[in-house]
């Protein structure tokens, strides 16, 4: 049996998604340097916008695993065209991915769009700008 893709498993994750309040559930996988695929879903609170990003809940699932590069991550919802993470999302994922990292942006229609994360964030903060004067 063939072994399922980033955006299989981020379609199958989006299901856990906990969005009473917008109704909007979004799911992420990632890959990490290691070969491990880490999972993660939004997560709403009424005390909106609290809430959390499902590339943030991956990203932290990679971080408590022990892993701290990302090799290439998707996300997905149900939308017209494919969830693009949020800009703080972006900052995250760059915070972790080497420049080149692919980031696969779907729909649960199958609608696909792909990207590296320097076009996604060609100017990321990063901690070289804090290093300095």
């Amino acid at each position: 049996m063939a072994e399922k893709t980033l955006m299989e498993l981020a379609k199958e994750v989006r299901g856990n998604a906990h969005a009473p309040y917008s109704g909007f559930k979004v799911g992420a996988a990632l890959r990490s340097a290691s070969g491990r695929v880490h999972l993660g879903v939004n997560v709403e609170n009424a005390a909106y916008p609290e809430g959390t990003c499902a590339e943030a809940g991956a990203i932290a699932a990679m971080i408590a695993a022990g892993d701290t590069e990302i090799a290439e991550i998707a996300v997905v919802g149900d939308a017209p065209a494919p969830v693009t993470p949020c800009g703080g999302c972006r900052q995250k994922i760059a915070e972790f991915a080497p420049k080149g990292t692919t980031v696969t942006m779907g729909t649960t229609d199958g609608a696909e769009l792909v990207a590296t994360i320097e076009e996604l964030i060609p100017y990321a903060f990063a901690k070289a700008q804090m290093e300095g004067g």
